[in-house]
C-alpha cells in the first residue's frame, strides 16, 4: 500500500511490482469513462441501438422471404426463414398492441406470432395444400393486414381525437 504525499504517489504514479497495470480504455482505470449502460442498472445496451437490431432482424427475415419465394438453395435458407416467419406476424400483434407495456408486448407478440403460424400450417394441411412458399406468402399477407389494419385505425383515431388520449 503506497501513501500520497499532496496528492502524489511515492513512485510518480507508475505501477509497483504488486500492482497491476492498467491497460487502456476500457480496464477500469483511471481516466476510464463509465460505461455506457441503459440507464436501468445493467447491460451495455445502448438506446440507439435498439432500431439497429430491428434493422437487421427486418433485413435477415427479409432475405429469409426472398430466398423462400425464389426457391433458392442457400445454407441460412432455413434459418432466415425462420427469422421472417417468427418476426413478422409478432411485429404486426406488437404493433397492434401499442399502448401495452414493453414486456407484456414482447410476450403477446411472441404467442400471437406462434400461434398465426399454426394456424397458417394447420389451415394448409387440412387444405392439401402444404408448401414453404405458400406457408410464407399467408404469413407475409397475415402480418400485411394486420399492420395495415392498424394503421388504417390510428390514422382514423388520430385524426379525430388528438389530445384526447392520456398516458
Amino acid at each position: 500500500m503506497h501513501t500520497t504525499i499532496n496528492g502524489n504517489a511515492p513512485n510518480g504514479g507508475r505501477p509497483g511490482r504488486d500492482e497491476p497495470a492498467h491497460g487502456g480504455p476500457g480496464d477500469g482505470g483511471p481516466g476510464d469513462p463509465e460505461p455506457v449502460t441503459d440507464g436501468r442498472g445493467g447491460g451495455r445496451l445502448r438506446a440507439d441501438s435498439v432500431p439497429v437490431l430491428a434493422g437487421a432482424a427486418v433485413a435477415v427475415g427479409g432475405t429469409g422471404a426472398v430466398l423462400a419465394l425464389a426457391d433458392i438453395a442457400s445454407p441460412l435458407r432455413a434459418l432466415c426463414v425462420l427469422v421472417f416467419l417468427l418476426l413478422a406476424p409478432a411485429a404486426a400483434i406488437a404493433t397492434a398492441l401499442g399502448r401495452l407495456d414493453p414486456l407484456g408486448r414482447a410476450v403477446a407478440a411472441g404467442a400471437g406470432a406462434l400461434a398465426v403460424n399454426l394456424l397458417v400450417a394447420q389451415a394448409m394441411l387440412a387444405l392439401h395444400s402444404w408448401s414453404a412458399r405458400g406457408g410464407v406468402v399467408a404469413v407475409a399477407v397475415l402480418s400485411g393486414i394486420v399492420f395495415l389494419g392498424v394503421s388504417v385505425r390510428r390514422r382514423r383515431t388520430g385524426a379525430r381525437g388528438r389530445g384526447s388520449r392520456t398516458n
